[in-house]
């Protein structure tokens, strides 16, 4: 039996396929994917915007002490609701990763999540994130919509949120810097 190149790479082409669902390059491919179709998020116009008006909302840090989102108030602050376990969290950290690395002390970050904590310690080992986690707490009023995941929101000093981006966004953006050195000179 003689096989032909067409037959060939059709056999290519199905092992490429199935390899996605049983190999780890798998899932670096769609990480991959992820990132290449993740864009800088929109600014909300600014008669748009919604602003928060309480900012009395309980939260964990990452030794698990609680603390007072209050102390962010008249702050620039960025947040990020993720989980370690869905795809397209772990592609946009990487550019919130950037992002922290060039504003960390100028604003805000919190990186939320509803995990507990051994799997969050190793999934931000295994990817050398340093950013702080920050663990939501359960039934916790708060001023934002906890069940969006990923979702980010970037609120200005007067507690204005400027920008709210349901779903994946790349964060390390020129768009997006300069519009927080805007912001945190205001």
């Amino acid at each position: 039996m003689k096989v032909n190149k067409k037959t060939i790479l059709n056999i290519a082409v199905m092992l490429f396929i199935l390899s996605f669902f049983v190999t780890p390059m798998g899932h670096y491919g769609k990480i991959l994917l992820n990132k290449l179709f993740s864009f800088s998020p929109p600014v909300i116009e600014e008669a748009n915007r919604e602003k928060i008006t309480d900012y009395d909302w309980k939260l964990k840090d990452a030794e698990w002490n609680f603390f007072n989102f209050e102390k962010s108030k008249g702050k620039v602050v960025f947040i990020n609701l993720w989980a370690s376990w869905r795809l397209p969290c772990e592609a946009e950290l990487a550019s919130v990763q950037k992002m922290y690395d060039k504003y960390q002390g100028k604003m805000d970050f919190y990186i939320i999540t509803n995990e507990n904590r051994p799997p969050v310690e190793a999934f931000m080992k295994k990817h050398g994130f340093t950013f702080p986690v920050t663990y939501l707490i359960i039934g916790e009023k708060t001023p934002i919509n906890p069940d969006e995941v990923p979702s980010s929101y970037l609120i200005d000093k007067s507690g204005n949120i400027v920008i709210y981006k349901q779903k994946i966004a790349d964060w390390a953006t020129s768009k997006v810097y300069n519009l927080l050195d805007t912001l945190i000179v205001e």
